[in-house]
């Protein structure tokens, strides 16, 4: 808004000249009256005739060039700040664990811009011209100053109680409305879950609760704005009969002429007139004040990261120490005193069992959640010292939840970076063995529809792999990169893991198959939130197989006979990590 000061004051500036040019009606009403009628001169009135269609034009150009720099004063602000805004949803988002309420500012950004860029900035501008007004109705008559006082300070009422009787339903239906967006988008997302398990009703009746009582909010508002509105234009229009009668009373007396009587009337119209639109446009104003406050709530709560000095590319060693991890949002605490290091070019695997922690050390490890205590250095720094977007680019990740965005195979892959090299998608592609799935789907430049509807959860999590592994990236973190593969896509996941550890690249992977643990170089254990084992693998399988022969000990000792049948849900449970299952005991 600072960085617009000087076209606001080119508003100021027009609005001067525009509402000075608003007495030329009244005036040339008035010299109507009290000259060409008395004299009856044709030449004075084709003189003043001429003389005010000029200025009508004139005045007709200012108010085309007012709105014409408004509306690019909203944009040069929205062209300003939506970067900013949009860089603070995305972070916004990882520290509310995703939720769906940070992309509101998106739209309150949309809804203060296109206030600005509307009518009602200029009602604005004309207000203050309401006291000049008055004061040239008091140079006619000061009774008909003080009626038009009275009038302008009635409206003035009207406005204040407009927006202190609107401003809570507003803000409750907005709520509303905006709970209901989640439910409605949320039940997009998961349209095949709904349909499957007979959900829709339910999640149909939720988004209806929300969507009727921000209707009922949104009409209780309404209500209280139109009825203002019109008890303001019934009062502007019997404000200026009053005019009219006071000044008919005036002329009667002969303290004014009828010119002065209709140019009185007109001149109090014109001065009501910027307070009557306020009221008008007043919704959109209560609506751009809220968006205008949560915007600046955003850009104080999140401000906008500094510039760092670019750091070489990494080599992708990777040291944890002392780390503890807490949700964003509830401040619970998953991870605690992690500490390992790991040389650049091996693999390392995560085991442990649901709700260990790992997806968790995932995000930590790519720099998604910050570190509650402790911290994670890529080449003995930090994350908060590197330039995110460049140390982006020498990483790859692919979470649990793999997600693709809507357009094509290549833009996906590449990262939806302009100027991308071909030969790098392709490359990207082939080390993930993806490379002939592409083809057969129709190419590289095949669109894969919105948020990837047209490819199945395997394929997805393929063309997600070659998206990790675009540019040969330093450090790449799997989380379970082979929950939806197929024996075809796990072997060339395999080959990928290989490839990549021959090219001297870092890989971290989360899984529960032996062929990718049999291939680390180091297995993770944890357990609980806790680190329970780290090594090199071949020791840290000794010690697992180790501790679970003294758990099945103990429990065949203590428990009591089981059928030949009855599975082992206890040892199974402890040792399913290391892939041990009592249907293939050799394992």
């Amino acid at each position: 808004m600072s960085a617009s000061k000087g076209a606001f004051l080119s508003i100021g500036l027009f609005s001067f000249f525009i509402n000075l040019l608003m007495l030329t009606g009244p005036l040339f009403m008035l010299q109507i009256y009290d000259r060409v009628l008395a004299s009856r001169s044709l030449p004075t009135l084709f003189v003043l005739f001429a003389l005010v269609a000029g200025l009508f034009i004139f005045l007709g150009f200012l108010e085309f060039i007012r709105s014409r720099i408004l509306t690019r004063i909203g944009a040069n602000i929205f062209q300003r700040i939506h970067q900013r805004v949009f860089d603070a949803v995305m972070r916004l988002s990882l520290l509310t664990t995703g939720s769906n309420s940070s992309s509101k500012p998106l739209q309150d950004l949309n809804v203060f811009q296109q206030y600005i860029a509307g009518p009602g900035p200029s009602s604005m501008f004309d207000s203050p011209w309401v006291p000049v007004y008055i004061f040239v109705i008091f140079m006619f008559h000061w009774w008909l100053g003080i009626l038009a006082i009275v009038a302008a300070v009635l409206l003035f009422i009207i406005a204040l109680l407009n927006d202190l009787r609107a401003r809570k339903p507003m803000a409750k239906a907005n709520m509303a409305t905006s709970m209901g967006n989640q439910f409605a988008e949320a039940g997009r997302r998961n349209a095949e879950v709904l349909t499957a398990l007979g959900m829709l009703g339910a999640i149909r009746q939720r988004w209806q609760h929300n969507l009727l009582e921000a209707l009922v909010h949104q009409t209780n508002a309404r209500d209280r704005a139109g009825t203002l509105t019109s008890i303001s234009k019934s009062l502007r229009l019997f404000l200026q009969s009053a005019m009219l009668a006071a000044g008919a009373l005036l002329v009667i007396r002969q303290e004014i002429t009828p010119g002065t009587m209709i140019a009185s009337s007109i001149i109090l119209g014109r001065a009501l007139q910027p307070v009557e639109q306020a009221i008008a446009h007043w919704r959109g104003f209560v609506q751009a004040r809220q968006a205008y406050q949560s915007l600046n709530e955003l850009l104080t709560k999140i401000p906008a990261e500094k510039e760092k000095m670019p750091l070489p590319r990494p080599t992708g060693r990777l040291e944890v120490r002392g780390l503890y991890i807490a949700t964003p949002k509830t401040k619970k605490m998953i991870l605690s005193n992690i500490n390992f290091g790991l040389p650049a070019g091996k693999i390392l695997g995560v085991v442990g069992q649901s709700g260990a922690g790992k997806s968790t050390l995932a995000r930590a490890l790519m720099g998604v959640w910050a570190p509650a205590n402790g911290d994670v250095r890529i080449d003995d720094a930090t994350f908060d010292q590197w330039d995110r977007e460049i140390l982006g680019q020498h990483l790859g990740y692919l979470s649990q939840g793999v997600e693709l965005f809507g357009g094509k195979i290549n833009e996906n892959i590449a990262r939806f970076q302009s100027g991308f090299d071909e030969n790098d998608i392709i490359k990207a592609a082939e080390l993930a063995g993806v490379d002939r799935l592409i083809k057969h789907l129709g190419g590289y430049d095949a669109d894969i529809g919105d948020m990837g509807s047209n490819l199945s959860a395997g394929q997805k999590q393929r063309i997600a792999l070659a998206r990790a592994m675009y540019k040969d990236p330093a450090l790449v973190v799997l989380d379970e990169p082979n929950s939806n593969l197929d024996e075809i896509g796990d072997a060339a996941l395999l080959s990928a893991l290989l490839a990549m550890r021959d090219n001297g690249q870092t890989v971290v992977i989360i899984t529960h198959r032996m062929n990718i643990l049999n291939i680390s170089d180091y297995i993770l254990e944890l357990h609980e939130g806790k680190q329970n084992d780290f090594g090199p693998r071949q020791e840290v399988v000794k010690r697992i197989v180790e501790r679970n022969k003294q758990a099945i000990s103990g429990s065949t000792h203590s428990a009591a006979p089981r059928s030949p049948d009855q599975p082992f849900e206890k040892v199974k449970m402890t040792v399913g990590t290391v892939g041990w299952s009592p249907e293939d005991p050799a394992k």
